[in-house]
């Protein structure tokens, strides 16, 4: 398995520069296409009003609207040709973000997003992006942290130089780290983490983290198991591992369903997302 396309949204948020540079960080050790989505924030489900003979919104709006999507599209031309990503293009859609992103992960390998900002909300964007795209989207997302230096500093080769892979015994866990294995392959070192596995002895068998390190390891990825007790929410504990060992890259699964407009996500998830200070690869 490998990554051929990559989509990063694109906007203009305060933090859209760091997460341009992390997908392209990503796209130039993967060998991928990189693609810049922009979205006007108007869904394409929009009703046309005869009346005033436009969209719900007056046309001087919806210019302003375009003007912005291409401005963020110019913005991420600058900083990944910049980077060096010699394989890269850009598109602006007339649409919402969510659905507009929901149609465009269907044709890549791995979706960059950013974490949510309650201070820095795009228009067109009703609720957080990285949940609705972590359960309808069918594809691994990454995830740029609002804080630190999500890009870092890159290695000799690989995006990153030591992931640490949250191992619960779960399938949602165990298609993250497929999904990851284009990174992990490049990384100079990996964790997997067990944490107490003590409390479902029927998930983990009698060698916690064994079986999944003998399959990455089939796959040419050496892992070194760890088994800890905690008594810190999952989340929490998974991000204090993370920072207790320098990782740069959070590989796990992600838990939650749709119910009517709402989106559940698990205890776990919802820490990480809201807590996150590196980058972060989840997958449903």
């Amino acid at each position: 398995m490998s990554y051929k396309t990559i989509v990063v949204h694109c906007d203009q948020s305060q933090h859209a520069a760091a997460r341009y540079a992390l997908a392209a960080r990503v796209a130039l050790a993967a060998g991928a296409h990189l693609t810049g989505v922009a979205l006007t924030g108007i869904s394409r489900y929009a009703e046309w009003n005869d009346s005033l003979g436009a969209w719900p919104l007056p046309p001087h709006v919806l210019d302003h609207l375009r003007h912005q999507a291409g401005a963020a599209l110019a913005t991420f031309e600058r900083d990944v040709a910049a980077a060096g990503v010699d394989q890269w293009s850009s598109s602006l859609y007339e649409d919402d973000a969510e659905s507009g992103l929901l149609q465009h992960a269907r044709y890549a390998d791995l979706l960059v997003l950013g974490q949510t900002d309650p201070d820095d909300i795009q228009f067109g964007i009703s609720r957080p992006l990285p949940p609705e795209l972590l359960l309808q989207g069918g594809r691994p997302l990454l995830l740029a942290p609002n804080t630190g230096n999500p890009a870092g500093d890159a290695p000799a080769s690989g995006a990153f130089r030591h992931p640490l892979l949250a191992w619960d015994g779960g399938n949602r866990a165990a298609r993250a780290f497929t999904d990851a294995l284009p990174l992990l392959k490049l990384a100079e070192r990996i964790t997997l983490l067990v944490l107490n596995a003590d409390q479902d002895k029927a998930r983990h068998g009698g060698e916690p983290g064994a079986d999944m390190a003998l399959f990455l390891a089939r796959h040419g990825v050496r892992v070194d198991v760890m088994r800890e007790f905690t008594t810190l929410e999952t989340g929490a504990a998974l991000l204090g591992a993370a920072a207790e060992r320098g990782c740069d890259l959070l590989v796990m699964g992600g838990y939650g369903h749709r119910r009517l407009h709402e989106t559940l996500l698990g205890g776990a998830t919802r820490s990480v997302l809201r807590g996150m200070t590196l980058p972060v690869l989840i997958s449903h």
